[in-house]
């Protein structure tokens, strides 16, 4: 059974091609891993350009390699066979995705399990599932990055799922250098971001604004 800490999700990087210009996402998660983010999530979600298998297989190992070089665990976004085969150190699921008891019982303790949740009823049932290592919540403020987010939950709804939830919680969705510091007034182990870093152009002073806020420590 692998380990999680809780430090990992202080500054948790998503992105895949989609995030960033044409051959650029090796180079852009060298350099974020170089300044010192604290996860890395391979999430491959391209609608202009889809990768076929073997391409998003070739992409997600060699991400993966460069997350091992920098010892920072590595996620994969929706799709646990590619997770399982290639021993990713996690997987995470929104609840628009594969059932989440599924992916536990499939994972049989392989990987860490992060999943999505957006409400106190999401966060009560989570509470009950044994194997989820962290949850996601959001979007916290507007954003642009997925196509289907919900509403934006705010710093009181975000509060309201942390007060409830057994779980450590990575804030997700709108999040800018702006809403920072009015994050981590809250309890919320880090955040989880796309663009803030994909389209950042300073990425190290980027990551160094977020573990400011976030201060990477071992749980």
């Amino acid at each position: 059974m692998k380990t999680f800490n809780q430090s990992w999700l202080a500054s948790y990087f998503i992105a895949g091609t989609q995030d960033v210009a044409d051959n650029q996402l090796l180079p852009t998660l060298e350099r974020a891993l170089k300044s010192g983010i604290s996860c890395f999530q391979f999430r491959e979600k391209n609608p202009l350009n889809p990768l076929t298998r073997i391409q998003k297989k070739t992409l997600a190992i060699e991400c993966q390699r460069l997350c091992t070089k920098y010892q920072v665990p590595f996620f994969i976004d929706d799709d646990l066979p590619l997770a399982l085969e290639i021993q990713a150190d996690g997987i995470h699921v929104g609840q628009n995705d594969q059932k989440i008891q599924n992916v536990i019982d499939q994972s049989a303790g392989q990987l860490l399990i992060g999943f999505s949740c957006q409400t106190p009823e999401k966060i009560k049932q989570a509470n009950q599932l044994s194997g989820i290592a962290y949850i996601g919540s959001g979007p916290v403020f507007p954003t642009k990055s997925k196509s289907d987010a919900t509403a934006p939950l705010g710093i009181a709804g975000l509060n309201q799922l942390l007060s409830i939830s057994q779980l450590p919680i990575v804030a997700i969705g709108g999040i800018s250098e702006n809403n920072l510091a009015e994050l981590a007034t809250t309890t919320v182990s880090g955040v989880a971001v796309i663009s803030l870093i994909a389209k950042s152009p300073n990425i190290e002073q980027t990551v160094q604004s977020i573990n400011h806020y976030f201060k990477l420590e071992d749980n």
